[in-house]
């Protein structure tokens, strides 16, 4: 096997440990996904807590039909909200609504507290977590900055 499809496999198997881990929390604490965590998310960051839905699936990577999955159960538990374009009746926002602005600050910090956990010391300094950032950034990874 070469290195770089075993690398590739350990950075698949570990992704799938972060995405388990992260879900359990969040959900076990908020009753959402890491999935809907990272759409709210990605909605608290646009202009006015509100983004386009086709521009979200860009954002986030997802299909168009893939994010409106992904927000019909948020909107129906009052964390999105669907509005309509005043001059386009084609298109639609997501918004983030005031109760998921109040629930992404509570995931933040579990999610804060998730990552922490998972980076302590002594088995990572800051410039490993750095540097692996920095690597993950060279395959296409996007964080929060």
């Amino acid at each position: 096997m070469s290195e770089a499809l075993d690398a590739s496999l350990r950075l698949m198997r570990a992704q799938a440990a972060l995405v388990r881990r992260f879900d359990a929390r969040l959900s076990g604490l908020h009753g959402v996904s890491l999935a809907d965590f990272t759409l709210l998310l990605r909605l608290s960051q646009a202009p006015g807590g509100r983004m386009r839905r086709v521009d979200l699936a860009e954002t986030l990577g997802l299909t168009a039909s893939g994010v409106t999955r992904g927000l019909a159960p948020l909107e129906r538990i009052g964390l999105v909200s669907r509005e309509p374009d005043a001059r386009d009746a084609r298109v639609a926002y997501a918004s983030l609504t005031g109760t998921g602005r109040e629930l992404l600050r509570e995931m933040l910090t579990t999610a804060e507290e998730t990552a922490a956990e998972l980076f302590a010391a002594p088995g990572w300094s800051t410039q490993d977590i750095t540097g692996l950032a920095s690597l993950l950034s060279r395959l296409g990874g996007t964080g929060l900055f």
